[in-house]
């Protein structure tokens, strides 16, 4: 990864840590890690079940954002820079809406994305319900799914005013984002072994 612009508030956090620069500068693009606080995470590497459902969700996503030309969506390994306290999170995907945008760098984004999704391992099951739900809340993430294939089971939420999350019930087995508005995910999509075809997906909502 190469820095090519300046990152807000960064520092040196003193003896065995490593700034946010050099986490991006010298961290190998095939390895998956986060940082938060000057400490490097390295992550567990994920099931094919759980890339299964990251690229099934990239796929329609991608789609659907490009045809209604909403903004950019990614997955990781893409850095989501939160100042408070300082970290860098590596969602499993993220969106941006099509005007903030201007946050997205070369190797990570400046602030929260407008909607984060992450797909839970067995080990990151209360790194993601507790920790990194509280960071992504505090941060201002306007949307934040939760997908738990261990459990078949499927949370979204959303940013209220006051600035908490609430959970966001699902109607009918479908549940319908205000991130990306007009997107409607049928749960058990999720579930299924193989997964459903994309065009098949898209044909269903109406992108094809």
């Amino acid at each position: 990864m190469v820095l090519r612009s300046p990152i807000p508030g960064s520092r040196d956090p003193g003896a065995g840590h490593c700034t946010f620069e050099d986490f991006l500068a010298n961290l190998d693009e095939n390895v998956w890690a986060e940082w938060v606080d000057g400490e490097i995470i390295p992550m567990t590497p994920a099931s094919s079940f759980h890339q299964d459902i990251v690229r099934f969700l990239l796929s329609i996503l991608s789609i659907f954002v490009e045809t209604h030309d909403l903004g950019w969506v990614t997955t990781a390994p893409f850095t989501m820079y939160l100042p408070v306290p300082p970290q860098g999170r590596e969602p499993d995907l993220l969106f941006v809406k099509r005007e903030r945008m201007d946050r997205i760098r070369d190797a990570y984004l400046d602030g929260p994305a407008d909607m984060v999704v992450e797909v839970v391992s067995l080990d990151s099951r209360t790194r993601d319900r507790v920790e990194k739900m509280a960071e992504y809340e505090r941060a201002g993430v306007r949307e934040y799914w939760l997908i738990d294939p261990l459990r078949l089971q499927a949370d979204f939420y959303r940013l209220m005013a006051d600035g908490g999350f609430t959970r966001v019930p699902v109607q009918d087995g479908v549940f319908t984002s205000e991130a990306l508005p007009g997107f409607r995910l049928r749960v058990d999509w999720l579930w299924r072994k193989p997964l459903p075809k994309i065009l098949e997906a898209a044909a269903e909502l109406g992108l094809v």
